[in-house]
C-alpha cells in the first residue's frame, strides 16, 4: 500500500537542517542536516507512525491535500512524502498472526495453480478494505 502525506519542512535559523512535521499524523515530527535527510527521515517517521497504528488495530488519518496544509512560519514549504507501508511492513513491522481460514476448494486449486501467496492476497484485500472504509 502506498500513501502519500504532505508535510511542512521548516528550515532552521542557521540554514543547516529542516524540522519536518505532518500535520495529519499527530506528533509526528522529526529533522533533517539536509533537504535529502529531512525527506528520508520524514518518510520514515511517516511510515512508522502508519505502521504502529495499523500494528495496533487503529485506523490511519486521511491525507490532506497538499493545498489544503496552511504554512505560517517564514521559509517554511509543503513538500509530499510517498509511503510504501507493505515495504517499510516488511523491513521494520514485527508482528505478524497466523489466521486459519476456509475456501472452496476450487479456489485453493486456483491459487495454487497460479503460484499466489494466500497471506499476501488476504493481506492485500484487507488493507484496501481498510483504506475504502475510510
Amino acid at each position: 500500500m502506498k500513501l502519500i502525506y504532505p508535510a511542512i519542512f521548516i528550515p532552521d535559523r542557521k540554514g543547516e537542517g529542516y524540522t519536518v512535521e505532518v500535520p495529519d499524523l499527530p506528533g509526528c515530527v522529526t529533522e533533517g542536516e539536509t533537504l535529502a535527510e529531512a525527506i528520508e527521515m520524514g518518510i520514515d517517521a511517516a511510515s512508522g507512525w502508519i505502521l504502529s497504528e495499523l500494528e495496533e488495530g487503529n485506523d490511519f488519518p486521511a491525507p490532506s491535500k497538499q493545498q489544503e496544509i496552511v504554512v505560517k512560519r517564514k521559509g517554511a514549504f509543503v513538500n509530499l512524502l510517498l509511503l510504501d507501508i507493505d515495504a517499510y511492513a516488511e523491513k521494520y513491522g514485527n508482528k505478524a498472526v497466523r489466521k486459519n481460514i476456509t475456501i472452496p476448494a476450487w479456489l485453493n486449486t486456483y491459487g495454487e495453480k497460479n503460484h499466489l501467496n494466500f497471506s499476501k492476497v488476504l493481506s492485500d484485500a484487507l488493507l484496501a478494505r481498510a483504506v475504502i472504509c475510510e
